[in-house]
C-alpha cells in the first residue's frame, strides 16, 4: 500500500505553495505548520514531508525551530529537507526532531558525501532529492539547473546502496496537470529495489490510486489538498493499519 506524506513547504515562516518552483508564483495558506501538522495526525497519518524553502535558497537549513514544534506537538514521523549539506546539518535536523532527511544539492556537488551518508547513517533514514526538468537534475531549490541525466545520478547513489528517492517533475509541480506517471514507471522499471517517492502535479485521488498500482512507494502531495481536491476522509482507505 503507497505510503501517504503530506507536504509542508515553509518560506519565511509562512506555509507556501510554489509552482514549478518559481517564488514569484508562491501562495501563501493561513495554516500554521503545527496545526496543519496536528491536523494531519489527526486523519491517521504518520509522515509529513517538511521542506525548508529558505534553507533550500540559502545552502543551509533555517527552519530549525519549526522542525521543533512539529516534533513536539505531535508523534508525526518528519521527512525533513532544504538545504541539507554537512554532517552537522544531519546531526541538527535528527536533533531537532526529524526522522528522515532527504537532501538534493550535495547529492550533486559533494557525491562521495551523500554517498557516506548512505552508509553512516542508513538508508533507512537518507532519501535521495532528484528532481529534474526535461530529465536534467535541478538543485538549490530548483533555482539552479545543471546538466546531469536523472537516470544516471540515480544510478550512481543506487548502486552505492541507495534505497529511497524522492522526485519531482518540476514542469508537472504545482500545476494540477497529472503526476509524472512515465518518469516513475521508468525509475521502478531500472531500479526494482529502490522506493520511489513521487511528488508533484498530483490532482486527486485517481492519480494516487494510479501510482499505487505502478508500485509507487509513496506520495508526496501539497497543493491538491490546499486547493481542496483532495480531503483527508478520502485517504483513510490507504491508512489502515495492518
Amino acid at each position: 500500500m503507497i505510503q501517504i506524506i503530506p507536504s509542508i513547504a515553509i518560506n519565511e515562516g509562512k506555509v507556501i505553495r510554489l509552482q514549478q518552483g518559481d517564488f514569484t508564483k508562491e501562495k501563501v495558506y493561513d495554516q500554521s505548520p503545527i496545526d496543519l501538522a496536528k491536523t494531519f495526525e489527526d486523519h491517521g497519518i504518520e509522515v509529513v514531508h517538511l521542506v525548508d524553502l529558505d534553507g533550500a535558497r540559502r545552502g543551509q537549513p533555517v527552519n530549525y525551530h519549526i522542525l521543533e514544534a512539529i516534533a513536539g506537538y505531535t508523534g508525526l514521523k518528519i521527512d525533513f529537507t532544504g538545504g541539507i549539506h554537512t554532517d552537522g546539518d544531519i546531526s541538527k535536523a535528527y536533533e531537532y526532531g526529524a526522522s528522515y532527511i532527504t537532501a538534493a544539492s550535495v547529492a550533486v556537488s559533494r557525491k562521495e558525501l551523500f554517498s557516506s551518508w548512505i552508509i553512516s547513517y542508513g538508508r533507512e533514514k537518507i532519501t535521495l532529492g532528484a528532481d529534474a526538468i526535461n530529465g536534467k537534475i535541478a538543485i538549490r531549490g530548483w533555482q539552479k539547473s545543471t546538466d546531469l541525466d536523472i537516470m544516471d545520478h540515480i544510478e550512481y547513489f543506487y548502486s552505492r546502496g541507495l534505497k529511497y528517492v524522492k522526485t519531482t517533475d518540476i514542469s508537472k509541480d504545482g500545476v494540477m496537470q497529472g503526476p509524472a506517471f512515465e518518469l516513475y514507471q521508468n525509475i521502478i522499471d531500472r531500479f526494482p529495489d529502490i522506493c520511489v517517492l513521487a511528488s508533484g502535479g498530483v490532482r486527486n485521488i485517481d492519480d494516487i490510486k494510479r501510482l499505487n498500482d505502478m508500485g509507487v512507494f509513496a506520495v508526496i502531495f501539497g497543493k491538491a489538498f490546499y486547493e481542496g481536491r483532495i480531503q483527508l476522509k478520502e485517504l483513510e482507505q490507504f491508512l489502515v493499519k495492518a
